[in-house]
């Protein structure tokens, strides 16, 4: 998840990390806790969670340690090529380095198609996000959050500058809109961060069916779809839509002082809109992501974890139990709806809290417009090498942004990330 206030857990202070490795330092099946790693607004879920738990198992306890990332990334790779060594039982992994770690340590996570999980619960949840734990036929995790995408935009600005959200179908039409409100108030469309972060440009390998690599995990950077979502990347920058706003608290801050009228991105930013601009209440709201194309699809995502049990546990069938209610319980689901994190489970679309007006945007229903996208997300092929992809793919960007030819850009990118993966 993008970078919130951190939720300050009493417990960091209590248990150091040696205490809570899941190769059997957590106790004997006999004993009743569990740890897991998470980080900031995860941790007042997985709370909330255990003391549900605990009505029906008075013995259970929840250990949890605070680990953000990039560091939990550093410590569960460790302990994956230390046989599990130092592992938590439960912790949390976003979406994008899961299929990395499968590929390289899929037998040092739990599978939970022995628990028959898939059988009971696969229709509660999107394809892309069940189809990313599924390796070989077997299920190694428990989806939790996602991002589906929207543009997040100032209704104000809109309005004054005489643009008509409905009325934005395509890129084309995102870029039209764009430079009638430079022309009409001087506002920038979008914030991207050109030279390192290719969100907007990842949503539109996504809405498009493809990604970094294909279905058979051949790199597609130059693919026809790949170079149509970098030249709209360029058109933004090169036409003078785009304001360059490097870092978070830039990005933030453009949104919140009227510097950048547009946010394409998913649904996680609501809890950070809210919080560093409540001032703005009533003055924005969401629309699809555009198509690229007329009638083309509009769904996408960009965020996005997963829970997975170390295979190490000393109890596999608690962990696995609680992680079982943890994903599939409407309550905690809906508390983590409450943390700012958007749920995958889809049981609890129908609740009162999707279908309800947003004072902050307008009275909008935002939670139905993304929940209404979820089924419609294409899955994607992350790969283990998705670091390397990426940053290929923003050193590609900032040269596109920059006025180079999208093709050669593109074609050369594809390149040394072959060179670099072999």
């Amino acid at each position: 998840m993008k970078k919130n206030l951190l939720y300050a857990s009493s417990l960091v202070a209590l248990v150091s990390l040696s205490a809570c490795g899941g190769s059997g330092s957590s106790g004997t099946s006999d004993d009743q806790t569990l740890t897991a790693w998470a980080w900031n607004i995860n941790i007042p879920v997985l709370e909330e969670a255990a003391a549900q738990f605990k009505e029906d198992h008075p013995d259970f306890e929840l250990e949890i340690i605070e680990v953000g990332t990039p560091d939990v990334y550093q410590r569960i790779t460790t302990g994956l090529q230390a046989n599990g060594e130092g592992l938590p039982d439960i912790m949390l992994v976003e979406d994008d380095r899961v299929q990395g770690y499968l590929s390289n340590f899929k037998d040092a996570f739990l599978d939970i198609s022995e628990y028959d999980f898939e059988e009971n619960h696969n229709d509660k949840f999107p394809s892309f996000k069940t189809e990313l734990l599924n390796v070989d036929g077997g299920v190694y995790g428990f989806p939790f959050d996602a991002g589906p995408a929207g543009v997040f935009y100032r209704t104000d600005l809109f309005e004054e500058a005489g643009i008509y959200a409905d009325e934005i179908e395509t890129w084309d039409d995102f870029i039209e809109a764009g430079h009638t409100l430079r022309d009409e108030l001087d506002v920038a469309l979008t914030g991207i961060d050109i030279s390192n972060d290719d969100g907007v440009y990842r949503m539109m390998l996504n809405q498009q069916g493809t990604f970094y690599f294909d279905d058979n995990e051949e790199v597609a950077l130059a693919s026809d779809e790949s170079i149509k979502a970098m030249e709209v990347i360029q058109r933004l920058h090169q036409e003078g839509l785009n304001e360059n706003l490097v870092g978070w608290d830039a990005w933030l801050s453009g949104l919140a002082n009227g510097q950048v009228a547009t946010a394409p991105t998913g649904a996680w930013l609501t809890g950070s809109l809210t919080e560093q601009a409540p001032d703005l209440e009533g003055q924005w709201g969401v629309f699809p992501l555009p198509a690229m194309e007329a009638g083309g699809n509009r769904a996408s995502n960009l965020g996005g974890s997963n829970y997975m049990i170390s295979a190490q546990t000393a109890n596999p069938e608690l962990a696995y139990e609680f992680m079982e209610y943890f994903s599939t319980s409407d309550d905690v689901q809906l508390t983590a709806m409450e943390n700012g994190l958007f749920p995958s489970l889809n049981t609890i679309y129908d609740n009162d809290v999707f279908t309800s007006p947003i004072g902050y945007f307008g009275d909008q229903a935002i939670w139905e417009l993304f929940s209404s996208m979820m089924e419609d997300i294409p899955s994607v092929n992350y790969t283990g090498n998705y670091s390397i992809a990426r940053d290929e793919t923003e050193t590609a960007q900032s040269d596109a942004a920059n006025g180079a030819d999208v093709t050669d850009v593109m074609t050369r990118a594809e390149q040394q990330l072959q060179n670099r993966m072999n």
